[in-house]
């Protein structure tokens, strides 16, 4: 008899959404801060930057390590509403800027991201890389 070990990813590690840039950027974000769940954030990146998300293993060292972002609970993500500009969107490629404002302690923190993603092969978006600060 043999056993085969699949592993195991359920639905609720998943991002489901893939077809608009803007909503996987905010779920990704929404995952490590207020769902506090790595595996889900990672679902949506690009495989070298899932293995980078998982190396940190906590939700708390991604804030602090990719992002500086030390927040507690993120309260508003939202994407820059002056659409997508040409040059930023192309036929498979976006960069995303997120605005954050959340919590750390008692202190309300503001911040800017912007993250590069790419279509797969599935015509799914996944972040590929994070951008340097834009400020």
């Amino acid at each position: 008899m043999f056993i085969i070990f699949l592993p195991a990813c359920s639905d609720e590690d998943k991002i489901n959404d893939l077809d608009d840039p803007k909503l996987v950027t905010i779920a990704f974000f929404e995952a490590i801060y207020n769902e506090k769940n790595i595996k889900k954030a990672a679902s949506v990146c690009s495989p070298k930057l899932a293995r980078l998300l998982l190396h940190y293993k906590t939700p708390q060292s991604v804030a602090r390590h990719l992002f500086n972002m030390p927040y507690d609970k993120v309260t508003e993500i939202k994407p820059d509403d002056s659409g997508m500009k040409i040059r930023e969107i192309f036929k498979d490629k976006a960069i995303v800027t997120v605005y954050l404002s959340g919590y750390q302690g008692e202190d309300n923190i503001k911040d800017v991201k912007r993250l590069s993603l790419i279509q797969n092969d599935r015509n799914q978006w996944i972040i590929d890389k994070i951008l340097k600060d834009p400020f």
